[in-house]
């Protein structure tokens, strides 16, 4: 079946020694459950011991009522990551209670995979398995107190969060009964494990810096227009969750019929918060990512809401900027109450709002993210510089932590050509290429993706694309990470795994080719970069940025796969490019088929330059007169009157394009004052970089942390503890 399915099988077969007697287990009849959580626990002696666990979709570990780690680490349909995990520190001498739990979410997703519900688990104690799932040491129980039938959290992720707690229940945590429900097991189908690559997150707690406002709330107040949400209101087969009609709690809805009225707008201290039919918004030191803690006393039953956001709108959280529902709802009984959340979130501002009466202390996030850089970058002692550096590596940590996302927020999505930034980044700043092998190798595990056409790539991976949906461009950034990960790493022999996938990219482009070679009509999403350039009547019919990104796409494959054919193709599709896109003084955007064939509109815009420079279609020496324009006129500061028949390029792809030309030109001193104009107010207003020049959307993007590979080419690196985030 080929050399990659050799590989898969090869890789399959070694990694099934990963438990000794574990099985993958659930509670019968329910792995196809949507959002089921269940516990799964285990007493064991006072001993040395570690961890071994996988698990679909989510999971986190207690022991002795402790929180100890969360996981899993992603893998491609069909596999899964086993994690190892030294308990030891945590134990006591005597009997220790072993809680994980586990959530299945069983829809599609960019996050998760829809795949069913299990745990593999066991403990090992001197050599010796001492409790392992299917033999009867871990029993499953169903707490009941996670909310199943709520609104998905985003199109791209599977549910909000909402609980009803009772403080009964945490003594389930120290070995007691705490009125958990005993299910019955079942043993699941048997599964193909692999090694965890990337390390482990270290948790790091980040307190809350001070609040920023205070104020009473009134609740169930009429709302005109209540916003909905596409994850809200387009439930079906191409969407899983839950129909609105047959929620359980209406969150987003809910919270829209909030009245605050402020009353103080700062405070210091931050240790214990007194709420009653009121609200306090706190910050963090930036925005981190990570799951959200705190404990709550009250005397009496109460509700407590978290809404939360990167940054505040209008002197506010808009707890739906990004069409997302950064609103979770507890519904406590009297006592003592530890919340968590169960998946990780990212936010700069937390309100915490109570329907009664109860106090809030330990607010605090443990930051789930890559540890802490292995290389630190010689900056001088320039502030802006340490800013941005500082926000970067932020930025890095919390989208790198098994693989490379766009945003750790909205999404959490593997997306191709954003990893081909993010993984120059994590070379610069570890010397390794850890994340970017265990994200590449998910796009040749798969054995094939469902609802995508023979031979394309999905845009983001691991995930479910039941629509159909795909970017054609971001699967011809797989070919050029490709070569860029082989010359990183040494590791030729990816190569060869990759070729099937590389020749299947090169046959079903090959269908779409026109008269002169150019790609023409290009199926679903043809995504340039977020601006003029990608409106429908500049992307198609034949986009010239997206030939040019084809062209080296083909000059890449046929230097990995000594393919003197493709080379030829491609150096031929640049001279055409050359011929019919360019008009003298810019290289156009596109052609459009008419019935007098094809015809030039006239389009032109800043990051089509960018990408003729970029791939290969022009440079300096043949078109000096545009580079000049780029160099000069172009950038952060570009004049209103300035070419305005040229539309503006945005942050991504456009302006780091631009800024890698500037660095390959080696004109630093101007690529560093663009840099302080980008990012800069980034770094001021959120300790992290952003997906656009504004905060119109994430304001943590992985991509953005690209800002360290340059700063690492003109610094150097020396390897040590990075302090700075």
């Amino acid at each position: 079946r080929g050399v990659n399915n050799t590989y898969l099988i090869l890789d399959w077969v070694n990694m099934n020694t990963f438990f000794q007697k574990a099985v993958p287990i659930w509670a019968k009849g329910r792995a196809d459950e949507m959002n089921c959580e269940l516990a799964f626990r285990a007493i064991i002696a006072g001993q040395d011991a570690s961890l071994h666990l996988a698990a679909s979709s989510i999971y986190r570990v207690w022991v002795n009522g402790k929180f100890v780690c969360a996981g899993p680490a992603r893998a491609a349909h069909g596999f899964y990551r086993v994690d190892e995990i030294d308990l030891t520190p945590q134990l006591c001498a005597g009997q220790n209670t072993v809680v994980i739990e586990v959530t299945a979410f069983n829809v599609n997703s960019y996050d998760t995979l829809d795949q069913p519900g299990f745990l593999a688990a066991e403990i090992l104690q001197n050599h010796a398995v001492t409790a392992a799932t299917g033999d009867g040491s871990f029993g499953v129980y169903d707490l009941h107190q996670r909310i199943q039938r709520v609104q998905r959290y985003s199109f791209q992720r599977a549910f909000a969060e909402a609980y009803w707690l009772r403080a009964c229940k945490q003594a389930f945590y120290l070995g007691s009964d705490g009125g958990a429900e005993r299910l019955e097991s079942e043993t699941q189908a048997e599964k193909r494990y692999l090694r965890r690559e990337t390390p482990m997150p270290q948790f790091e707690p980040l307190q809350v810096q001070r609040i920023v406002q205070t104020g009473s709330v009134s609740f169930d107040v009429p709302c005109d227009a209540l916003r909905k949400d596409r994850a809200y209101t387009q439930i079906g087969p191409m969407l899983k969750g839950y129909p609105a009609d047959t929620l359980e709690e209406h969150l987003s809805d809910e919270a829209q019929t909030f009245a605050w009225k402020p009353s103080c707008h700062a405070a210091e201290d931050t240790a214990q918060i007194t709420l009653e039919n009121s609200y306090a918004t706190c910050r963090f030191p930036y925005n981190a990512t990570g799951f959200l803690c705190m404990t709550v006393e009250c005397a009496q039953a109460c509700t407590v809401y978290l809404l939360f956001d990167e940054i505040l709108t209008d002197g506010d959280v808009d707890f739906l900027r990004l069409t997302n529902c950064n609103c979770f709802k507890y519904d406590l009984d009297a006592g003592t109450h530890r919340i968590m959340t169960f998946a990780p979130y990212t936010m700069m501002y937390l309100k915490i709002a109570a329907k009664g009466a109860c106090r809030v202390s330990e607010v605090r996030m443990l930051q789930y993210q890559h540890p802490a850089p292995e290389f630190q970058i010689r900056l001088p002692e320039q502030k802006q510089l340490r800013e941005i550096a500082d926000a970067a590596v932020r930025t890095y940590r919390q989208n790198a932590l098994d693989l490379f996302m766009d945003c750790p927020s909205r999404e959490r999505a593997g997306w191709l050509c954003d990893s081909f930034f993010t993984a120059r980044t994590e070379h610069a700043l570890t010397g390794q290429c850890t994340v970017e092998k265990a994200f590449l190798e998910n796009f040749l595990l798969a054995e094939r993706f469902a609802h995508l056409p023979d031979g394309m790539l999905p845009m983001c991976y691991p995930a479910d694309h039941y629509d159909g949906n795909f970017i054609p461009n971001w699967a011809m950034w797989f070919v050029l990470e490709l070569e860029e990960y082989i010359k990183r790493s040494g590791d030729c022999a990816f190569a060869e795994r990759a070729k099937s996938r590389v020749y299947g990219l090169i046959q079903y482009f090959a269908t779409f080719e026109n008269e002169y070679g150019l790609l023409e009509k290009l199926e679903k999403w043809v995504f340039v970069e977020w601006s003029r350039a990608n409106d429908p009547d500049v992307v198609q019919d034949v986009n010239f940025p997206t030939n040019m990104l084809y062209a080296r796409m083909l000059q890449i494959a046929g230097r990995l796969y000594g393919d003197s054919a493709l080379l030829e193709k491609s150096q031929k599709l640049q001279e055409t490019i050359r011929q019919r896109s360019f008009n003298g003084l810019f290289f156009t955007d596109n052609e459009r088929r008419t019935a007098h064939g094809l015809e030039n509109p006239g389009n032109i815009t800043e990051v089509c330059q960018y990408y003729a420079f970029f791939m290969g279609t022009a440079d300096k020496r043949t078109y000096p007169e545009l580079w000049q324009t780029l160099v000069q006129k172009f950038g952060p500061h570009r004049a209103a009157d300035c070419c305005p028949d040229v539309a503006p390029a945005n942050a991504f792809i456009g302006d780091y394009l631009r800024l890698e030309l500037l660095y390959l030109d080696g004109q630093t001193e101007k690529l560093l004052q663009d840099l302080k104009e980008y990012f800069t107010p980034m770094a001021e207003r959120t300790g992290t970089l952003w997906e656009h020049d504004q905060p119109s959307a994430s304001c943590c993007h992985g991509f953005a942390s690209y800002v360290l590979y340059w700063l690492a080419k003109i610094y150097g690196t020396e390897k040590t503890q990075y302090a700075g985030a």
